[in-house]
């Protein structure tokens, strides 16, 4: 069991940026990457639309016995954690909103945190509700900008687009006199340094990628499910391909890789 890979799933290859940390904290874990690029961007779905789609992507990474499974998409993770949950019986399921919550309130205190990511995360406010339900004290804005994701998945990083893109979503006066922001889409870190720039470094800025890694490796070893074969195996798949996702994920995973497209039963 404690060699069986790790499902990786997100609406599309943003998740790659998850999938990354966790190969460079742990690479003797095999994985099994999913990205539903027939339904992206979750962003703009409807609840009940994720949680189908999601429960079909669980089918999936259960079939193929992994012993445990990220949910690597914050749309995913705000409105169909508990259906995957539900879904997969004795599987560990990870999200990426919890630890981040976890890190915020325990390396934080009285902070006005921002929080940026998809009309849906946003709209769900889950990372208001969580942080508040365990510190009263914080004080939690939050901003949807939905311009971000695409922007980030053709490409227009480091640009003058992509600056006056950030700088009109940051200028926000919803995020004003914040100290801390959460990048609440798998995409952002691709974006952090620019948004550091755009402070001047003088927040903090959180990028999930790796807080969720880290508790992914505590979390596998408490469990005593840490791989201990260092004959790992990546696998790569997505609901629709093209030419432009496999070059895409290239440039979010960080390495060469093969997607291969697959249809999942509905």
């Amino acid at each position: 069991m404690k060699n069986s890979p790790i499902g990786i799933f997100d609406s599309g290859i943003g998740g790659l940026t998850i999938a990354h940390s966790i190969k460079e904290l742990l690479p003797n874990e095999s994985i099994i990457y999913f990205g539903d690029t027939k339904h992206l961007p979750y962003g703009e779905k409807s609840a009940k639309a994720i949680q189908e789609f999601v429960k079909n992507i669980s089918d999936f990474l259960k079939n193929k016995n992994c012993k445990a499974i990220v949910i690597a998409c914050n749309s995913a993770s705000s409105v169909a954690f508990d259906v995957v949950k539900e879904n997969t019986n004795n599987i560990e399921v990870f999200n990426v909103i919890d630890p981040v919550v976890d890190y915020v309130n325990e390396n934080c205190n009285n902070c006005n945190i921002g929080v940026i990511g998809t009309k849906a995360t946003i709209s769900s406010d889950i990372y208001s509700e969580k942080i508040l339900q365990k510190n009263k004290n914080q004080k939690v804005n939050s901003l949807a900008t939905p311009l971000l994701a695409p922007m980030i998945e053709e490409g227009f990083i480091n640009e003058e687009i992509s600056k006056t893109i950030i700088q009109n979503y940051l200028n926000n006066p919803t995020l004003k006199d914040i100290n801390s922001l959460i990048l609440a889409c798998t995409h952002y870190p691709l974006i952090q340094k620019e948004i550091e720039e755009f402070y001047n470094n003088e927040i903090n800025v959180i990028d999930s990628a790796n807080i969720v890694a880290k508790h992914i490796k505590t979390k596998l070893n408490n469990l005593n499910l840490l791989s201990d074969t260092d004959n790992s195996e990546n696998q790569f798949f997505v609901s629709n391909y093209t030419k432009s996702f496999e070059k895409s994920a290239k440039f979010f995973f960080q390495e060469e890789i093969k997607l291969t497209e697959i249809t999942l039963h509905q």
